[in-house]
Protein backbone atom coordinates (compact mmCIF):
# COMPACT_ATOMS: atom_id res chain seq x y z
CA UNK A 1 0.00 0.00 0.00
CA UNK A 2 1.36 3.43 -1.35
CA UNK A 3 0.94 6.72 1.19
CA UNK A 4 2.28 10.06 0.83
CA UNK A 5 5.37 10.12 2.54
CA UNK A 6 4.14 13.46 4.91
CA UNK A 7 0.95 11.01 5.86
CA UNK A 8 3.58 8.43 6.59
CA UNK A 9 5.59 10.41 8.96
CA UNK A 10 2.79 11.75 10.71
CA UNK A 11 1.00 8.47 11.24
CA UNK A 12 3.74 7.50 13.37
CA UNK A 13 4.00 9.67 14.16
CA UNK A 14 7.32 11.69 14.05
CA UNK A 15 5.67 15.45 14.40
CA UNK A 16 2.68 17.00 12.86
CA UNK A 17 2.14 17.50 9.08
CA UNK A 18 3.99 20.88 9.18
CA UNK A 19 7.00 19.56 11.31
CA UNK A 20 7.51 16.67 9.11
CA UNK A 21 7.53 19.33 6.07
CA UNK A 22 9.99 20.79 7.94
CA UNK A 23 12.09 17.49 8.03
CA UNK A 24 11.69 16.49 4.50
CA UNK A 25 12.61 20.22 3.24
CA UNK A 26 16.15 19.89 5.26
CA UNK A 27 17.17 16.51 4.16
CA UNK A 28 16.52 14.34 7.64
CA UNK A 29 14.21 12.13 5.82
CA UNK A 30 15.51 9.07 3.43
CA UNK A 31 13.96 6.96 1.04
CA UNK A 32 15.83 3.43 0.24
CA UNK A 33 19.18 5.53 0.95
CA UNK A 34 17.86 9.08 -1.17
CA UNK A 35 17.52 12.00 0.50
CA UNK A 36 13.52 12.80 -0.16
CA UNK A 37 12.63 15.72 -1.14
CA UNK A 38 9.15 15.97 -1.97
CA UNK A 39 6.33 15.38 0.83
CA UNK A 40 3.84 14.32 -1.58
CA UNK A 41 6.36 11.38 -2.55
CA UNK A 42 4.43 8.24 -2.95
CA UNK A 43 5.75 5.38 -0.58
CA UNK A 44 5.40 1.86 0.41
CA UNK A 45 5.80 1.20 4.23
CA UNK A 46 6.49 -2.33 3.69
CA UNK A 47 9.07 -2.34 1.21
CA UNK A 48 10.69 0.77 1.35
CA UNK A 49 13.69 1.52 3.68
CA UNK A 50 12.52 4.66 5.22
CA UNK A 51 14.99 6.77 7.95
CA UNK A 52 14.79 10.10 9.74
CA UNK A 53 18.35 11.04 10.62
CA UNK A 54 19.77 7.54 9.57
CA UNK A 55 17.39 5.78 12.00
CA UNK A 56 15.03 3.35 10.22
CA UNK A 57 11.32 4.17 11.20
CA UNK A 58 8.48 1.30 11.21
CA UNK A 59 4.59 1.67 10.80
CA UNK A 60 2.63 -0.01 14.02
CA UNK A 61 -0.32 -1.71 12.96
CA UNK A 62 -2.19 0.45 16.48
CA UNK A 63 -1.67 3.64 17.48
CA UNK A 64 -1.95 5.04 21.22
CA UNK A 65 -2.40 8.54 22.13
CA UNK A 66 -3.22 10.33 25.74
CA UNK A 67 -4.94 13.18 25.36
CA UNK A 68 -5.46 16.21 27.80
CA UNK A 69 -9.54 16.63 26.71
CA UNK A 70 -10.47 19.81 27.24
CA UNK A 71 -14.29 20.81 28.19
CA UNK A 72 -16.47 22.52 25.13
CA UNK A 73 -15.21 18.88 22.71
CA UNK A 74 -17.37 16.02 22.21
CA UNK A 75 -15.98 12.30 22.68
CA UNK A 76 -16.99 10.91 19.32
CA UNK A 77 -15.34 9.92 16.05
CA UNK A 78 -17.50 12.22 14.27
CA UNK A 79 -20.35 15.06 14.48
CA UNK A 80 -21.51 17.70 12.34
CA UNK A 81 -21.96 20.14 14.20
CA UNK A 82 -19.27 20.25 17.50
CA UNK A 83 -15.39 19.47 17.57
CA UNK A 84 -14.55 16.18 18.55
CA UNK A 85 -11.55 14.52 20.40
CA UNK A 86 -10.51 12.77 17.57
CA UNK A 87 -10.55 16.66 15.47
CA UNK A 88 -7.53 17.51 18.04
CA UNK A 89 -5.64 14.42 16.69
CA UNK A 90 -2.48 15.42 14.00
CA UNK A 91 -3.51 11.75 13.55
CA UNK A 92 -5.86 11.64 11.03
CA UNK A 93 -6.50 7.59 10.17
CA UNK A 94 -9.76 6.64 10.27
CA UNK A 95 -9.62 3.91 12.66
CA UNK A 96 -9.02 5.67 15.80
CA UNK A 97 -11.67 5.71 18.57
CA UNK A 98 -12.13 7.23 22.08
CA UNK A 99 -11.67 4.49 25.21
CA UNK A 100 -14.74 4.88 26.72
CA UNK A 101 -16.19 8.58 26.87
CA UNK A 102 -16.01 11.90 29.02
CA UNK A 103 -18.80 14.82 29.23
CA UNK A 104 -18.38 17.36 27.36
CA UNK A 105 -17.67 19.99 30.00
CA UNK A 106 -15.17 17.11 31.57
CA UNK A 107 -11.57 17.52 31.26
CA UNK A 108 -8.54 15.48 31.39
CA UNK A 109 -7.15 12.07 30.01
CA UNK A 110 -8.59 10.22 27.44
CA UNK A 111 -6.84 7.14 25.98
CA UNK A 112 -7.41 6.79 21.80
CA UNK A 113 -6.51 4.14 19.79
CA UNK A 114 -7.56 1.85 17.13
CA UNK A 115 -6.80 -1.36 19.34
CA UNK A 116 -10.47 -3.17 20.12
CA UNK A 117 -9.00 -5.93 22.47
CA UNK A 118 -7.16 -3.18 24.84
CA UNK A 119 -10.54 -0.76 24.82
CA UNK A 120 -12.73 -3.99 25.81
CA UNK A 121 -9.97 -5.05 28.50
CA UNK A 122 -10.36 -1.34 29.97
CA UNK A 123 -13.97 -0.74 30.08
CA UNK A 124 -15.17 -4.39 31.02
CA UNK A 125 -16.06 -4.08 34.78
CA UNK A 126 -14.96 -7.68 35.05
CA UNK A 127 -11.58 -6.45 34.78
CA UNK A 128 -12.38 -3.75 37.82
CA UNK A 129 -9.80 -1.03 35.59
CA UNK A 130 -9.74 1.67 38.13
CA UNK A 131 -10.40 5.75 36.73
CA UNK A 132 -9.99 8.45 38.82
CA UNK A 133 -11.41 11.75 39.00
CA UNK A 134 -11.22 15.06 40.76
CA UNK A 135 -13.99 16.74 41.51
CA UNK A 136 -14.92 20.42 42.73
CA UNK A 137 -18.71 20.90 44.42
CA UNK A 138 -20.73 23.46 44.98
CA UNK A 139 -21.15 23.01 48.47
CA UNK A 140 -19.01 21.32 50.44
CA UNK A 141 -19.08 17.32 50.63
CA UNK A 142 -20.72 15.88 53.43
CA UNK A 143 -18.44 13.46 55.59
CA UNK A 144 -20.84 10.21 55.51
CA UNK A 145 -20.29 10.76 51.50
CA UNK A 146 -17.06 8.18 51.68
CA UNK A 147 -19.09 5.46 53.28
CA UNK A 148 -21.86 5.62 51.00
CA UNK A 149 -19.43 5.84 47.77
CA UNK A 150 -17.71 2.44 49.28
CA UNK A 151 -21.01 0.87 49.87
CA UNK A 152 -22.03 1.67 46.13
CA UNK A 153 -24.90 4.41 45.84
CA UNK A 154 -28.45 3.52 44.38
CA UNK A 155 -29.47 5.76 41.47
CA UNK A 156 -32.43 4.44 40.48
CA UNK A 157 -31.68 2.81 37.02
CA UNK A 158 -28.60 0.99 38.66
CA UNK A 159 -26.79 0.70 41.97
CA UNK A 160 -23.00 1.43 41.47
CA UNK A 161 -20.15 -0.44 42.43
CA UNK A 162 -18.30 0.34 45.57
CA UNK A 163 -15.96 3.54 44.94
CA UNK A 164 -12.99 5.41 46.46
CA UNK A 165 -13.72 9.04 48.06
CA UNK A 166 -11.04 11.31 49.60
CA UNK A 167 -12.26 14.25 50.58
CA UNK A 168 -9.30 16.90 50.22
CA UNK A 169 -11.13 19.96 50.68
CA UNK A 170 -14.64 20.94 51.59
CA UNK A 171 -15.70 21.41 48.03
CA UNK A 172 -13.05 19.17 46.76
CA UNK A 173 -12.11 14.97 46.27
CA UNK A 174 -10.85 12.18 44.35
CA UNK A 175 -13.36 9.38 43.30
CA UNK A 176 -11.67 5.87 42.11
CA UNK A 177 -14.57 4.59 40.01
CA UNK A 178 -14.22 0.91 37.90
CA UNK A 179 -17.77 2.04 36.34
CA UNK A 180 -18.07 4.53 33.93
CA UNK A 181 -21.67 4.46 32.76
CA UNK A 182 -23.30 8.02 31.83
CA UNK A 183 -22.80 10.65 34.12
CA UNK A 184 -21.91 8.63 36.41
CA UNK A 185 -19.56 10.22 38.34
CA UNK A 186 -21.54 13.53 38.96
CA UNK A 187 -24.83 11.46 39.53
CA UNK A 188 -23.27 9.77 42.89
CA UNK A 189 -21.90 13.13 44.28
CA UNK A 190 -25.94 14.23 43.76
CA UNK A 191 -27.16 11.26 45.45
CA UNK A 192 -25.14 13.10 48.12
CA UNK A 193 -26.15 16.27 48.64
CA UNK A 194 -24.15 18.13 46.42
CA UNK A 195 -23.41 19.03 42.23
CA UNK A 196 -20.30 18.58 40.75
CA UNK A 197 -18.92 22.00 39.15
CA UNK A 198 -15.78 20.37 37.62
CA UNK A 199 -14.52 17.42 37.09
CA UNK A 200 -11.24 16.24 35.61
CA UNK A 201 -10.08 12.73 34.92
CA UNK A 202 -6.51 12.16 35.59
CA UNK A 203 -6.01 8.23 35.31
CA UNK A 204 -7.24 5.68 33.92
CA UNK A 205 -5.78 1.82 35.36
CA UNK A 206 -1.74 2.71 35.43
CA UNK A 207 -2.04 5.28 32.51
CA UNK A 208 -1.77 8.61 34.10
CA UNK A 209 -2.48 12.23 32.68
CA UNK A 210 0.62 13.90 31.36
CA UNK A 211 0.24 17.17 33.38
CA UNK A 212 2.82 18.54 30.53
CA UNK A 213 -0.01 18.04 28.33
CA UNK A 214 -1.91 21.47 27.70
CA UNK A 215 -5.46 20.79 27.06
CA UNK A 216 -6.10 19.69 23.82
CA UNK A 217 -2.86 18.76 23.32
CA UNK A 218 -1.85 14.90 22.81
CA UNK A 219 1.16 12.39 22.37
CA UNK A 220 1.79 8.97 21.84
CA UNK A 221 2.06 6.48 24.77
CA UNK A 222 5.62 5.79 25.07
CA UNK A 223 6.15 2.16 25.81
CA UNK A 224 6.60 2.17 29.04
CA UNK A 225 3.43 3.52 29.61
CA UNK A 226 1.72 0.98 26.83
CA UNK A 227 3.03 -1.87 28.47
CA UNK A 228 2.09 -0.98 32.12
CA UNK A 229 -1.54 -0.30 30.90
CA UNK A 230 -1.80 -3.56 29.17
CA UNK A 231 -0.57 -5.59 32.61
CA UNK A 232 -2.59 -3.73 34.52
Amino acid sequence: MEWRLDKFLTQIPVGTRSQVKDMIKKGRVCVNGVHASKPELKVDPENDSITLDGKKLFYSQYAYYMLNKPAGVITATMDKKKETVLDLLDDKRKDLFPVGRLDIDTEGLLLITNDGELCHRLLSPKHHVDKCYFAKTDLPIPADAVKKFEEGIDLGDFTSMPAKLEIIGDCEAKVIVQEGKFHQVKRMFEAVGVTVVYLKRLSMGSLKLDETLAPGESRALTQEELECLKES
